[in-house]
Protein backbone atom coordinates (compact mmCIF):
# COMPACT_ATOMS: atom_id res chain seq x y z
CA UNK A 1 0.00 0.00 0.00
CA UNK A 2 1.71 3.27 -1.25
CA UNK A 3 1.18 6.57 0.37
CA UNK A 4 2.38 9.72 -0.49
CA UNK A 5 5.45 11.13 2.03
CA UNK A 6 4.11 11.88 5.79
CA UNK A 7 3.68 15.79 6.84
CA UNK A 8 4.68 16.44 10.34
CA UNK A 9 3.44 20.10 10.63
CA UNK A 10 4.12 21.16 14.41
CA UNK A 11 6.92 19.64 16.09
CA UNK A 12 9.30 21.05 18.53
CA UNK A 13 13.00 19.21 17.96
CA UNK A 14 14.94 21.31 20.53
CA UNK A 15 13.16 19.26 23.27
CA UNK A 16 13.63 15.92 21.82
CA UNK A 17 16.23 15.42 25.02
CA UNK A 18 12.61 15.21 27.63
CA UNK A 19 11.15 12.54 26.02
CA UNK A 20 9.29 10.84 28.99
CA UNK A 21 11.14 13.29 31.19
CA UNK A 22 8.10 15.78 31.57
CA UNK A 23 4.87 13.89 33.20
CA UNK A 24 1.40 14.57 32.38
CA UNK A 25 -2.60 14.19 32.61
CA UNK A 26 -2.95 17.13 35.50
CA UNK A 27 -3.12 20.10 32.94
CA UNK A 28 -0.78 22.63 31.47
CA UNK A 29 0.49 24.64 34.04
CA UNK A 30 2.03 21.41 35.96
CA UNK A 31 3.70 19.79 33.04
CA UNK A 32 5.03 22.90 31.57
CA UNK A 33 6.23 23.22 35.36
CA UNK A 34 8.04 20.19 35.39
CA UNK A 35 8.98 20.41 31.80
CA UNK A 36 11.04 23.36 32.42
CA UNK A 37 12.33 21.64 35.17
CA UNK A 38 13.53 18.92 33.49
CA UNK A 39 15.12 21.44 31.01
CA UNK A 40 17.43 23.10 33.05
CA UNK A 41 19.48 20.11 34.63
CA UNK A 42 20.36 19.16 30.77
CA UNK A 43 23.42 19.87 29.00
CA UNK A 44 23.91 21.23 25.51
CA UNK A 45 25.38 18.23 24.10
CA UNK A 46 22.24 16.01 25.48
CA UNK A 47 20.43 18.34 23.53
CA UNK A 48 22.27 17.91 20.39
CA UNK A 49 22.51 14.13 20.74
CA UNK A 50 19.00 14.10 21.16
CA UNK A 51 17.85 16.22 18.48
CA UNK A 52 20.21 13.77 15.50
CA UNK A 53 18.32 11.01 17.13
CA UNK A 54 15.04 12.62 16.76
CA UNK A 55 15.57 13.83 13.04
CA UNK A 56 16.44 10.40 12.30
CA UNK A 57 13.49 9.24 13.67
CA UNK A 58 11.38 11.40 11.38
CA UNK A 59 12.97 9.90 8.59
CA UNK A 60 12.33 6.82 9.60
CA UNK A 61 8.74 7.20 9.63
CA UNK A 62 8.60 8.55 6.40
CA UNK A 63 8.32 12.08 7.30
CA UNK A 64 9.42 14.25 3.87
CA UNK A 65 8.34 17.94 6.05
CA UNK A 66 8.09 19.51 9.16
CA UNK A 67 7.23 22.77 10.65
CA UNK A 68 9.41 23.75 13.17
CA UNK A 69 8.74 25.60 15.72
CA UNK A 70 11.49 26.47 18.83
CA UNK A 71 12.34 29.31 20.97
CA UNK A 72 16.42 28.63 19.49
CA UNK A 73 17.44 27.59 15.65
CA UNK A 74 19.74 24.71 17.53
CA UNK A 75 17.68 22.24 15.25
CA UNK A 76 18.40 24.00 11.91
CA UNK A 77 22.11 21.99 11.59
CA UNK A 78 20.96 18.82 11.81
CA UNK A 79 17.90 19.53 9.52
CA UNK A 80 19.82 21.01 6.97
CA UNK A 81 21.65 17.78 6.40
CA UNK A 82 18.56 15.64 6.43
CA UNK A 83 16.63 14.73 2.83
CA UNK A 84 13.63 16.41 4.26
CA UNK A 85 11.79 19.97 3.92
CA UNK A 86 11.04 22.02 7.23
CA UNK A 87 9.20 25.56 7.72
CA UNK A 88 11.41 26.78 10.53
CA UNK A 89 8.97 28.78 13.18
CA UNK A 90 11.44 30.99 15.44
CA UNK A 91 9.02 31.96 18.44
CA UNK A 92 8.72 34.88 20.73
CA UNK A 93 7.39 35.38 23.85
CA UNK A 94 7.61 38.04 26.81
CA UNK A 95 5.72 40.96 27.97
CA UNK A 96 6.64 44.40 26.87
CA UNK A 97 10.91 44.32 28.04
CA UNK A 98 11.20 40.93 27.74
CA UNK A 99 9.61 40.19 24.55
CA UNK A 100 11.37 43.29 22.73
CA UNK A 101 14.19 41.69 24.00
CA UNK A 102 13.83 38.06 22.73
CA UNK A 103 12.52 39.59 19.45
CA UNK A 104 16.40 41.29 19.16
CA UNK A 105 17.47 37.85 20.52
CA UNK A 106 15.86 36.19 17.54
CA UNK A 107 16.59 38.68 15.09
CA UNK A 108 20.30 38.58 15.88
CA UNK A 109 20.62 35.06 15.47
CA UNK A 110 18.77 34.72 12.33
CA UNK A 111 21.37 37.44 10.91
CA UNK A 112 24.26 35.29 12.08
CA UNK A 113 23.15 32.24 9.58
CA UNK A 114 21.65 33.95 6.93
CA UNK A 115 24.43 33.96 4.61
CA UNK A 116 24.15 29.96 5.34
CA UNK A 117 20.64 29.53 5.84
CA UNK A 118 19.76 26.06 4.32
CA UNK A 119 18.12 25.36 1.22
CA UNK A 120 15.81 22.93 2.31
CA UNK A 121 14.17 25.31 5.57
CA UNK A 122 12.48 28.46 5.34
CA UNK A 123 12.42 31.01 7.86
CA UNK A 124 9.82 32.91 9.75
CA UNK A 125 9.20 34.75 13.32
CA UNK A 126 6.19 33.94 15.15
CA UNK A 127 4.22 34.71 18.36
CA UNK A 128 4.35 31.50 20.72
CA UNK A 129 1.17 32.09 22.08
CA UNK A 130 -1.47 35.54 22.75
CA UNK A 131 -1.35 35.32 26.19
CA UNK A 132 2.20 34.70 26.83
CA UNK A 133 3.05 37.82 24.31
CA UNK A 134 2.39 41.61 24.67
CA UNK A 135 -0.30 41.97 22.17
CA UNK A 136 1.47 44.83 20.44
CA UNK A 137 4.62 42.52 19.64
CA UNK A 138 2.86 39.77 18.64
CA UNK A 139 0.92 42.31 15.83
CA UNK A 140 4.55 43.10 14.87
CA UNK A 141 5.60 39.52 14.13
CA UNK A 142 1.98 39.14 12.41
CA UNK A 143 2.94 42.49 9.87
CA UNK A 144 6.53 41.28 9.75
CA UNK A 145 5.12 37.87 8.16
CA UNK A 146 2.73 39.10 6.47
CA UNK A 147 4.33 41.73 4.56
CA UNK A 148 7.18 39.04 3.63
CA UNK A 149 4.12 37.09 1.98
CA UNK A 150 4.98 34.57 4.80
CA UNK A 151 3.41 32.00 6.83
CA UNK A 152 3.71 32.24 10.36
CA UNK A 153 2.33 29.68 13.22
CA UNK A 154 0.38 30.34 16.92
CA UNK A 155 -1.02 28.14 19.65
CA UNK A 156 -3.65 28.59 20.83
CA UNK A 157 -6.58 27.46 22.31
CA UNK A 158 -4.64 24.60 23.87
CA UNK A 159 -6.40 24.23 27.23
CA UNK A 160 -8.80 25.58 29.36
CA UNK A 161 -6.12 27.73 31.80
CA UNK A 162 -5.74 29.82 28.60
CA UNK A 163 -9.33 30.73 28.38
CA UNK A 164 -9.77 31.29 31.79
CA UNK A 165 -6.39 33.91 32.09
CA UNK A 166 -7.44 35.86 28.40
CA UNK A 167 -11.14 36.27 30.36
CA UNK A 168 -9.88 37.59 33.41
CA UNK A 169 -6.49 37.13 34.29
CA UNK A 170 -7.06 34.40 36.82
CA UNK A 171 -6.56 30.39 37.13
CA UNK A 172 -3.65 28.29 37.07
CA UNK A 173 -1.28 30.37 34.01
CA UNK A 174 -2.14 33.40 36.47
CA UNK A 175 -0.45 31.82 39.11
CA UNK A 176 2.17 30.40 37.47
CA UNK A 177 3.21 33.61 35.97
CA UNK A 178 3.59 34.91 39.95
CA UNK A 179 5.49 32.14 40.92
CA UNK A 180 8.05 32.75 38.11
CA UNK A 181 7.93 36.73 39.29
CA UNK A 182 6.16 37.89 36.85
CA UNK A 183 4.18 41.10 37.10
CA UNK A 184 0.53 40.34 36.10
CA UNK A 185 0.22 44.16 35.39
CA UNK A 186 1.93 44.20 32.30
CA UNK A 187 -1.21 41.65 30.81
CA UNK A 188 -4.59 43.24 30.76
CA UNK A 189 -6.92 40.21 29.95
CA UNK A 190 -8.96 40.73 26.69
CA UNK A 191 -12.03 39.41 27.85
CA UNK A 192 -11.75 37.19 25.35
CA UNK A 193 -12.09 33.68 24.12
CA UNK A 194 -8.75 32.51 22.62
CA UNK A 195 -10.20 32.49 18.82
CA UNK A 196 -12.05 35.81 19.10
CA UNK A 197 -8.96 37.30 21.08
CA UNK A 198 -6.88 36.29 17.96
CA UNK A 199 -9.53 37.60 15.11
CA UNK A 200 -9.12 41.38 16.94
CA UNK A 201 -5.55 40.95 16.85
CA UNK A 202 -5.36 39.65 13.23
CA UNK A 203 -3.93 36.05 13.94
CA UNK A 204 -7.14 34.49 12.22
CA UNK A 205 -6.22 34.60 8.85
CA UNK A 206 -4.63 32.40 6.23
CA UNK A 207 -1.66 32.84 6.69
CA UNK A 208 -1.03 32.25 10.34
CA UNK A 209 -0.78 28.37 11.13
CA UNK A 210 -3.48 27.62 13.74
CA UNK A 211 -1.96 24.81 16.48
CA UNK A 212 -4.13 22.62 18.92
CA UNK A 213 -7.49 24.18 19.10
CA UNK A 214 -8.17 21.63 21.85
CA UNK A 215 -10.42 24.04 23.66
CA UNK A 216 -12.01 25.39 21.09
CA UNK A 217 -15.87 25.56 20.82
CA UNK A 218 -17.78 24.91 18.11
CA UNK A 219 -18.88 28.63 17.04
CA UNK A 220 -15.42 29.41 17.53
CA UNK A 221 -13.95 27.02 14.80
CA UNK A 222 -16.56 28.27 12.51
CA UNK A 223 -14.83 31.33 12.70
CA UNK A 224 -11.71 29.84 12.27
CA UNK A 225 -13.48 27.75 8.96
CA UNK A 226 -14.58 31.63 8.25
CA UNK A 227 -11.31 32.88 7.65
CA UNK A 228 -9.48 29.98 5.93
CA UNK A 229 -6.78 29.58 8.32
CA UNK A 230 -5.03 26.58 8.03
CA UNK A 231 -5.06 24.29 11.37
CA UNK A 232 -2.86 21.65 12.93
CA UNK A 233 -3.81 19.27 15.84
CA UNK A 234 -1.60 17.45 18.01
CA UNK A 235 -3.86 14.84 19.71
CA UNK A 236 -1.04 12.70 21.64
CA UNK A 237 0.45 15.74 22.98
CA UNK A 238 -3.02 17.44 24.46
CA UNK A 239 -4.04 13.47 26.02
CA UNK A 240 -0.79 13.73 27.63
CA UNK A 241 -0.82 16.96 29.11
CA UNK A 242 -4.81 17.44 29.42
CA UNK A 243 -6.14 14.25 28.71
CA UNK A 244 -7.94 16.12 26.50
CA UNK A 245 -8.80 15.60 22.47
CA UNK A 246 -9.34 18.06 19.84
CA UNK A 247 -13.10 18.41 18.83
CA UNK A 248 -12.25 16.28 15.32
CA UNK A 249 -15.77 16.03 14.45
CA UNK A 250 -17.08 19.96 15.17
CA UNK A 251 -13.85 21.09 13.23
CA UNK A 252 -14.60 18.40 9.99
CA UNK A 253 -17.91 19.66 10.39
CA UNK A 254 -16.91 23.19 10.09
CA UNK A 255 -15.24 22.53 6.62
CA UNK A 256 -11.90 22.54 8.51
CA UNK A 257 -8.92 20.44 6.54
CA UNK A 258 -6.36 20.07 9.80
CA UNK A 259 -3.13 18.55 9.32
CA UNK A 260 -1.59 16.60 11.68
CA UNK A 261 2.03 17.23 14.09
CA UNK A 262 3.85 15.48 17.19
CA UNK A 263 4.47 18.15 18.87
CA UNK A 264 7.62 17.57 21.09
CA UNK A 265 8.77 14.69 22.63
CA UNK A 266 8.09 16.22 26.27
CA UNK A 267 4.71 15.66 25.23
CA UNK A 268 4.49 12.81 22.89
CA UNK A 269 6.35 9.32 22.87
CA UNK A 270 7.51 9.82 19.71
CA UNK A 271 7.68 12.10 16.32
CA UNK A 272 5.79 9.74 14.18
CA UNK A 273 3.14 11.44 12.90
CA UNK A 274 1.19 8.40 12.08
CA UNK A 275 0.47 7.98 15.61
CA UNK A 276 -1.56 10.72 15.43
CA UNK A 277 -3.97 9.73 12.94
CA UNK A 278 -4.13 6.09 14.44
CA UNK A 279 -5.08 7.72 17.97
CA UNK A 280 -7.85 9.60 16.67
CA UNK A 281 -9.07 6.77 14.19
CA UNK A 282 -9.82 4.69 17.51
CA UNK A 283 -11.19 7.67 19.06
CA UNK A 284 -13.32 8.87 16.30
CA UNK A 285 -14.13 5.77 14.56
CA UNK A 286 -16.76 7.55 11.96
CA UNK A 287 -14.20 9.50 10.53
CA UNK A 288 -13.33 8.09 6.95
CA UNK A 289 -9.64 6.32 7.24
CA UNK A 290 -9.23 8.38 3.76
CA UNK A 291 -9.45 11.67 5.92
CA UNK A 292 -7.28 10.82 8.36
CA UNK A 293 -4.77 9.82 5.49
CA UNK A 294 -5.43 13.90 4.26
CA UNK A 295 -4.69 14.85 7.17
CA UNK A 296 -0.92 13.46 7.50
CA UNK A 297 -0.43 14.25 3.79
CA UNK A 298 -1.88 16.73 1.43
CA UNK A 299 -3.79 18.58 4.08
CA UNK A 300 0.09 18.97 6.04
CA UNK A 301 1.26 19.72 2.29
CA UNK A 302 -1.55 22.71 2.02
CA UNK A 303 -0.88 23.51 5.78
CA UNK A 304 2.46 24.30 5.11
CA UNK A 305 1.79 25.75 1.61
CA UNK A 306 3.59 22.95 0.46
CA UNK A 307 0.67 21.60 -1.81
CA UNK A 308 2.75 22.33 -5.26
CA UNK A 309 4.72 19.23 -4.59
CA UNK A 310 3.71 17.28 -1.27
CA UNK A 311 1.40 15.32 -0.09
CA UNK A 312 -0.21 13.84 -2.92
CA UNK A 313 0.72 11.27 -5.50
CA UNK A 314 0.00 13.14 -8.60
CA UNK A 315 1.72 14.37 -11.86
CA UNK A 316 3.74 17.26 -11.08
CA UNK A 317 4.20 16.59 -7.65
CA UNK A 318 7.65 15.22 -5.93
CA UNK A 319 6.13 13.65 -2.34
CA UNK A 320 8.46 11.05 -1.83
CA UNK A 321 6.59 7.72 -1.82
CA UNK A 322 6.51 5.22 1.29
CA UNK A 323 4.78 1.31 1.51
CA UNK A 324 3.24 -0.29 3.90
CA UNK A 325 3.73 -4.31 3.12
CA UNK A 326 1.01 -6.84 3.84
CA UNK A 327 0.88 -10.64 3.86
CA UNK A 328 -0.94 -12.41 1.27
CA UNK A 329 -4.09 -10.87 -0.56
CA UNK A 330 -4.15 -7.31 -0.49
CA UNK A 331 -6.28 -5.82 2.67
CA UNK A 332 -10.07 -5.42 1.73
CA UNK A 333 -9.88 -1.47 2.92
CA UNK A 334 -6.45 -0.67 2.41
CA UNK A 335 -7.20 3.06 3.59
CA UNK A 336 -8.09 1.27 6.54
CA UNK A 337 -5.05 -1.01 6.73
CA UNK A 338 -2.53 1.92 6.75
CA UNK A 339 -4.70 3.57 9.96
CA UNK A 340 -4.56 0.38 11.45
CA UNK A 341 -2.19 -1.05 14.11
CA UNK A 342 -1.69 -4.16 12.45
CA UNK A 343 2.19 -4.94 12.51
CA UNK A 344 3.82 -4.81 8.86
CA UNK A 345 6.91 -3.27 7.28
CA UNK A 346 7.15 0.47 6.38
CA UNK A 347 9.85 1.05 3.49
CA UNK A 348 10.51 4.62 2.48
CA UNK A 349 10.78 4.11 -1.45
CA UNK A 350 11.59 7.60 -2.11
CA UNK A 351 11.85 11.59 -0.85
CA UNK A 352 11.52 14.37 -2.61
CA UNK A 353 14.54 16.93 -3.83
CA UNK A 354 15.18 18.89 -0.68
CA UNK A 355 14.92 22.60 -1.63
CA UNK A 356 12.56 24.92 -0.61
CA UNK A 357 11.98 28.96 -0.57
CA UNK A 358 9.32 30.94 1.27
Amino acid sequence: MLTPGLINAHTHLELSALRGKAPGGRGFVPWVEGMIGARNQLAAEQDSEAIDAGVGELLRAGTVAVGEVGNTLTPVELLASAPILGRVFHEVYGMREAGEQRLRDADAARDARRASWPDNLSYTLGPHTLYTLHSELAQELLARARGAGELTTLHLAEHPAERKFLMDGGGPFARFVESKGGNLAEFTPPALDPVRYAKELGALAQDVLLVHLADARREELDLVAEARAPVVLCPRSNLHISVKLPPLLDMLEAGLQPALGTDSLASCSSLDVLEEARTLAERFPTVPARTLIAMLTSYGAAALRLADRLGQLAPGRSPGVVAFEHDGAAPADPERFVISRAPRARNILSRPHPTIRS
